[in-house]
């Protein structure tokens, strides 16, 4: 796929995907269109699992998918690249109808690290899913619906020298003056007749303002959620380009990333071990014939990194500087915030030669100490190698993020390669 055409279905994932819960949907949506079978974790997977066989599981706001080659065994490797559904942004609360002189707001607290100034006066919507008292899973969007005003600058003179919102008494917004409550709004479009029939729920708030492509070449990318939708956007291409290799290809998209994976659906979760396990133990293996295959296997952790801020260069390392346009970035770090080491730098720079794509070193000024990814996760928990890789954006843990149209294309490229098992 070129630039322009992996750009635009870039946008066209981001907006089927305004919660984890809708990216996992659309990701699995796309693996049934082509072809892919559904994993059920409470059936035997003895029967479904087999050579040549692709599979989809989702578990919550999690999604893994498998191609396994023809000649796939007991001790088959694995090629993992793995990435998160979550974004930075705000959830409802358990009792979120608020009222205030005279506009109907809603309650929401602070999930992981948004910019939280990025948030304001700007349309947003609610979506997530719905859990009615029988059970059963409604994915709900409103489309526009609430705002978080900002205090005019004749209420607030020192607005532009010190913003600093407070997180409970600012960032409530707000969706009118009349009507239903929120939740019982969202019950409605899940089409149950009022909220006392919803049992449960789990919804964020989501920039409703489309992906646009601008800039006087037309080559800069805004969107919603690139931190890190571009990642499971790019494993998902790659994998549906692949051809078969001699490793099992893996994509593992896993929720709760930007509040530190430790759930059932995250990283630091039993999730992809259980699965990795469960495809050895079908396809005849042993314990043994595990540990083999995950010696010989692969993690490619896929998250957005850091462009390099024209206004603020100084917040960079000075000598490696990634810009916007130069291609996906490989991440280092020497505390294993990023688990990129000297084997895994070779291997990406061979991958990325194959890919026909260049690619750019992030490692962060030592006076501005780095996140981290999913990566150390997974290495720890199952003793993959793992290296860390990303498109690079500015404007991270926005509301709304940017970067090169090229890159994330780029990526895709690489995870293509790289899924082969080659080189």
């Amino acid at each position: 796929m070129d630039a322009t055409g992996h750009i635009d279905d870039l946008g066209s994932f981001i907006a089927a995907s305004p919660s984890s819960y809708h990216a996992a949907a659309e990701v699995a949506r796309r693996l049934d269109d082509a072809g892919y079978a559904t994993l059920d974790e409470r059936s035997d997977w003895h029967e479904i699992v087999r050579p040549g066989a692709k599979l989809v599981l989702v578990r919550d706001g999690a999604v893994i998918a498998l191609a396994l080659p023809a000649q796939a065994g007991p001790a088959t490797p694995f090629r993992i690249l793995g990435a998160h559904t979550d974004s930075p942004t705000f959830k409802l609360k358990p009792k979120p109808a608020l009222t205030s002189n005279g506009w109907l707001q809603a309650g929401v607290e602070v999930y992981g690290g948004p910019i939280i100034a990025s948030w304001f006066d700007r349309e947003l919507e609610f979506a997530g899913r719905l859990v009615d008292r029988d059970g059963i899973v409604h994915l709900v969007r409103t489309g526009a619906f609430a705002r978080i005003p900002h205090l005019a600058v004749h209420l607030d003179r020192e607005v532009n020298t010190g913003f600093t919102p407070d997180k409970q008494r600012d960032t409530q917004p707000i969706f009118g003056v009349s009507g239903p409550d929120v939740l019982t709004h969202l019950a409605h479009l899940a089409g149950l007749s009022s909220a006392h029939d919803v049992g449960g729920f789990d919804v964020v708030t989501v920039d409703s303002t489309p992906a646009a492509r601008f800039g006087a070449d037309d080559s800069l990318f805004a969107a919603a959620r690139l931190d890190n939708l571009s990642s499971v956007h790019a494993g998902l291409t790659a994998l549906l380009r692949a051809a078969p290799g001699p490793a099992i290809a893996v994509l593992a998209a896993f929720d709760h990333e930007e509040i530190g994976s430790e759930s059932r659906s995250g990283a630091a979760g039993p999730l992809l071990a259980t699965v990795l396990e469960r495809v050895s133990s079908a396809l005849g293996g042993t314990r043994d014939d595990l540990a083999r295959a995950i010696f010989a296997s692969w993690h490619l952790s896929a998250d957005a990194g850091h462009a390099v801020h024209p206004n603020r260069p100084e917040r960079h390392d000075p000598a490696n500087r990634p810009i916007a346009g130069g291609g996906p970035l490989l991440k280092i770090n020497a505390n294993q915030r990023y688990t990129t080491d000297a084997i895994g730098a070779a291997l990406w720079a061979r991958t990325c030669d194959k890919a026909g794509v260049p690619f750019q070193e992030f490692v962060s000024n030592n006076a501005v100490p780095c996140g981290s990814t999913i990566g150390p996760i997974t290495a720890t928990r199952l003793g993959i190698p793992t290296l860390d890789v990303g498109t690079p954006v500015l404007s991270m843990h926005s509301a709304r993020e940017l970067c090169h149209v090229a890159d994330p294309g780029r990526l895709s490229a690489a995870a293509e390669v790289f899924f082969t098992g080659l080189p």
